[in-house]
């Protein structure tokens, strides 16, 4: 009676974990998938309502950067996806692992679509603030916050 106690209470705690584990992965993606949107709408907005002075190169670090978040936003949106076509799930570790690669893939594109973003208003800044000479420095100062971001990364305690 004593073993089946112990058996039961050890069941209990593996369940709480595995369902502690799929609600972290699932509301970490819940988020991405929100946020790449809101930036998903604030791209496309640009992209139909451009403003004057839009120059074709322009034009297409916009089009990219749609691309980009697109898939961001699909990657992170993967996890939830997986979950309801696996669910119930009996293998949490392999559910961890496929949606840990979804996740860091939408964070690549998420990254690549942050820096065209910065990279773009920047140019726009730049070159209706001082002039189209200087739209060059963009490129340079655009990289600047996730050079930063690396560097403390690396540094982390």
């Amino acid at each position: 009676m004593n073993n089946e106690k112990k058996s039961k209470e050890k069941e209990d705690i593996v369940k709480d974990d595995i369902i502690h584990d799929y609600d972290s992965v699932l509301k970490e993606s819940g988020v991405l998938t929100s946020v790449s949107g809101i930036i998903f709408g604030f791209l496309l907005n640009i992209s139909i309502n451009s403003p004057k002075g839009f120059t074709i190169e322009d034009s297409i670090l916009l089009m990219i950067s749609l691309y980009s978040i697109s898939f961001a936003v699909s990657f992170f949106v993967m996890p939830i996806i997986y979950h309801h076509i696996q669910y119930p799930y009996r293998d949490i570790e392999k559910f961890k692992i496929r949606s840990h690669k979804f996740i860091k893939f939408g964070l690549i594109s998420g990254a690549i679509t942050m820096y065209l973003g910065l990279l773009l208003g920047l140019k726009f800044s730049l070159n209706v603030g001082i002039g189209s000479n200087y739209e060059h420095f963009s490129y340079i100062l655009a990289i600047v916050p996730f050079v930063l971001v690396y560097i403390f990364f690396k540094y982390r305690k």
